[in-house]
């Protein structure tokens, strides 16, 4: 009888579990601008799985990319990490600092694709 009772407490709290992954960007509202010291602007307004849908992206290193000696590693994602984990707030040289490396990935795919916000205020958007 008590084995029973385990499972139907822990059998929820597994599958809660073994969703979270998942999910864990569907909610997401904003760019995690937690890198930049001197915050300019609010962070960019990004639905992530919105955004995904309708510029078709399925390939998650599109734009969680990782690369190895200036190279891009084809089928390897980033998706695990922040951008500030890789990218430090200014340039060194090797590395694009972390603002540049945010509108470079971002602006210049809208910009490749003629769709999507150029401008500041687009996507920096002041409540």
């Amino acid at each position: 009888m008590m084995k029973k009772v385990i499972f139907f407490l822990m059998a929820p709290l597994l599958v809660g579990i073994l969703l979270m992954p998942g999910f864990s960007q569907e909610d997401m509202e904003v760019v995690d601008n937690e890198g930049f010291t001197k915050k300019q602007r609010p962070p960019a307004v990004f639905r992530h799985d919105e955004h995904n849908e309708k510029a078709e992206i399925e390939d998650c290193s599109e734009c969680h990319h990782i690369y190895e000696d200036g190279k891009k590693l084809e089928d390897e994602s980033s998706e695990d990490q922040s951008c500030a984990d890789c990218h430090d707030e200014q340039s060194d040289g090797k590395k694009l600092g972390l603002r540049k490396a945010f509108h470079t990935n971002c602006k210049g795919c809208h910009l490749a694709k003629k769709r999507g916000p150029v401008m500041c205020g687009q996507c920096h958007v002041r409540s």
